[in-house]
């Protein structure tokens, strides 16, 4: 994947060291339109002295605007705030860890990554079903209605279902789609890459959609009660082990 160098300036001018930064958002998702920003998400590492000090620690630091004639939407978490989410319900870190568009890395990156198999629960799928109803909410209350909102509801139940059967983080709708096989998703992919972010659906049947959300809603909700992942992950003495060892080292990245 050819990461444009224009990415690259904006990280060299971070204020801290980074353990690494990935894009997600519609790039990450496979529907990204022409005139979609990056979404760049990572890991930074507060210094000794600002974590000791009365000063409150910048745990997170966000960048917004456009830049080089991109718009970019920045977010890093200190590595001992990102480590903690990870042992929470959160699929959305896995999804920033794990994604395959790396801008910045490290060997902690991949030691980070190599982690994250153990951090995932069965649990996860309480994320993808909260986040898969909040999508839909959006979706219903666009008027006309987008085809975004829409493509995010299938990414995230589609995400949650492939998740909670094969333990793996998959966040590309395209690849989902060549085991869901939902014949009307590469018509939608089209309409949102071939037009602006905020297109609106065309010849939408919003019946069509509502059963076909809540049907894959049941089918998340029944593979979480059939998968095999397990109630609680065993990262957290990894995770600890590696916070400790980066901060000792103050390493540069």
């Amino acid at each position: 994947m050819t990461i444009d160098p224009r990415l690259q300036k904006q990280i060299a001018a971070h204020p801290y060291p980074l353990l690494f930064v990935t894009i997600s958002g519609a790039h990450l998702y496979g529907f990204p339109s022409a005139d979609s920003d990056y979404d760049l998400r990572g890991v930074h590492l507060l210094p000794l002295p600002e974590l000791l000090g009365l000063t409150p620690a910048n745990e997170t630091v966000e960048k917004s605007g456009i830049h080089d004639g991109l718009e970019i939407d920045l977010v890093t978490h200190d590595a001992k705030k990102f480590f903690t989410m990870m042992l929470k319900k959160n699929g959305y870190v896995l999804e920033q860890l794990l994604s395959p568009w790396i801008v910045k890395t490290s060997p902690e990156h991949l030691e980070l990554k190599a982690i994250a198999a153990d951090c995932i629960t069965k649990f996860h799928a309480h994320h993808y079903l909260g986040f898969a109803e909040t999508q839909w909410k959006l979706f219903q209350k666009a008027d006309p209605p987008r085809v975004k909102p829409l493509l995010y509801v299938y990414r995230v139940l589609l995400t949650g279902i492939h998740l909670m059967r094969s333990g793996e983080v998959e966040a590309n709708l395209v690849r989902l789609n060549e085991t869901a096989k939902l014949p009307y998703l590469p018509d939608l992919i089209a309409q949102k890459t071939g037009g602006a972010e905020k297109a609106v659906l065309s010849q939408v049947d919003l019946e069509f959609h509502r059963r076909e959300y809540e049907r894959l809603l049941a089918e998340l909700e029944q593979a979480f009660e059939e998968t095999h992942l397990p109630s609680t992950g065993s990262g957290e003495a990894a995770l600890n082990d590696l916070l400790i060892r980066i901060r000792l080292s103050g390493t540069a990245f």
